[in-house]
């Protein structure tokens, strides 16, 4: 009983001081997301006004590459320096990191450029918890902690779901492995964060599902799905991995292609710039420019255009991937998860047009699947569709991001993702092929 009593006061100890201590880094980072997406906003919306900005774009990846060759230093890395700071703190993440990252995506989206603004988000949630790790003078033990939490406050505001964000922290660090150790902290920051971005009165973009009739009766059970759609989106899910799949590969093949072609840096973002004009100018409409969540004109490809019918051409989702793999390979900066989003839906939209199924549920599960399997964060992003999109479909969200991580192959976005648990796909061949081998 007195061991009991013990480890209880222990629990209350260590919650009121994760509260403490988490709580106005959340708010910071809360407040600079906040700041971040009305600038983000503004850009977009200003680019909207005068597309030719779109000209600019090559200048403008000439400035943010002298502006990291000048300031960055280490946070170049981005997010894969929080995430290896994570595993061996050492070096720390600068505090430049922060205005660095979140002047140059505004630029990036300013210009046209295609990208997200997740990575903003989680190397500003970094930055600032790094900070206040130094000013607390805290060990490593709970530096490790609050970067962590810092993820999930980032994440957590910049999409307003901060569930997603506080699983999302702790499922990214090691693939197929959760350290539940900073659950609280991250669940704190998570929710905190997105209740600041609240107050300051930043809206979030609502996504809707039209109601599918999923339930069925089979041999006098009831199934909470009906069977012919549960294979449409297994086989869907199966192509949203690949996608993933494809998404990743692309993007690191064009940075690694651009290095060793181009061997004077700064003309790596000018050629990226003129590819991204050349192929607006090529397909005639700017709908892969930029986030892809607002419409620049009447009738254009978007995000939420995907969820009905008609709302996205055959080869959306495979434009908006090279747009996004040109642009993020060649130096300019932001994140990837929106125009996984982009990619995931507008592929869902085509899916369910070939397989006859519902169109705004095919997107929804397209919208979380591909940044599933490009992440390999399945369980976060079943939580995002809760979240998003309600519960009614939870078991296809959760079929779905499964499916997709299992067939994403064992490489993602993030390139400092440590490998803990081989996949079922990786283990079952590796096993296969040690047992014919030997």
């Amino acid at each position: 009983m007195k061991k009991f009593l013990s480890s209880q006061v222990s629990t209350i100890v260590y919650s009121f001081r994760c509260t403490l201590i988490v709580l106005p880094i959340a708010i910071a980072i809360g407040s600079t997301v906040a700041l971040f997406l009305w600038l983000l906003s503004w850009a977009i919306h200003y680019r909207f006004a005068h597309p030719w900005l779109l000209y600019l774009l090559p200048l403008a990846g000439v400035a943010i590459h002298f502006l990291y060759k000048l300031y960055g230093k280490s946070a170049e890395r981005g997010n894969n320096l929080i995430i290896d700071e994570i595993h061996e703190p050492g070096a720390g993440v600068p505090k430049r990191m922060a205005p660095l990252i979140l002047v140059t995506t505004v630029i990036t989206h300013l210009f046209g450029g295609s990208a997200g603004r997740e990575g903003t988000a989680v190397q500003i949630g970094g930055s600032i918890a790094n900070f206040f790790v130094g000013l607390f003078k805290l060990n490593d033990t709970d530096k490790q902690m609050l970067l962590t939490a810092g993820i999930a406050a980032g994440f957590g505001a910049v999409f307003g779901t901060p569930l997603t964000g506080a699983i999302f922290a702790l499922e990214v660090i090691t693939i197929g492995r959760i350290n539940y150790n900073a659950l609280l902290p991250c669940l704190i920051a998570g929710f905190v964060g997105d209740a600041t971005v609240a107050l300051w009165g930043i809206h979030h973009t609502a996504y809707h599902i039209d109601v599918v009739k999923t339930s069925a009766e089979y041999y006098n059970h009831h199934l909470p799905t009906d069977l012919l759609l549960l294979i449409k989106v297994i086989f869907a899910s199966a192509l949203f991995g690949l996608a993933s799949y494809l998404f990743a590969n692309t993007t690191h093949a064009v940075k690694a292609f651009s290095l060793k072609l181009i061997k004077i840096d700064w003309l790596i973002p000018v050629c990226g710039g003129l590819i991204i004009i050349g192929l607006t100018f090529l397909i005639g409409k700017p709908d892969y420019l930029s986030l892809g969540v607002e419409p620049e004109h009447p009738g254009a490809v978007t995000i939420v255009s995907a969820f009905q019918h008609g709302g996205a051409d055959f080869f959306s989702w495979l434009w908006k991937l090279i747009y996004t793999a040109i642009t993020l390979g060649t130096g300019f900066k932001g994140g990837e998860v929106t125009p996984l989003f982009y990619v995931g839906a507008t592929l869902g939209n085509t899916l369910a047009e070939i397989l006859n199924a519902p169109v705004s549920l095919f997107a929804a599960l397209g919208f979380i699947a591909v940044f599933a399997g490009a992440t390999n964060t399945p369980l976060a992003c079943t939580l995002m569709g809760i979240e998003l999109f309600g519960g009614e479909h939870a078991m296809l969200f959760a079929i779905t991001c499964f499916t997709a991580y299992f067939f994403s192959g064992d490489s993602g976005i993030y390139t400092a993702q440590r490998k803990g648990d081989a996949k079922i796909g990786d283990g079952y061949w590796n096993k296969l092929f040690d047992k014919y081998k030997g």
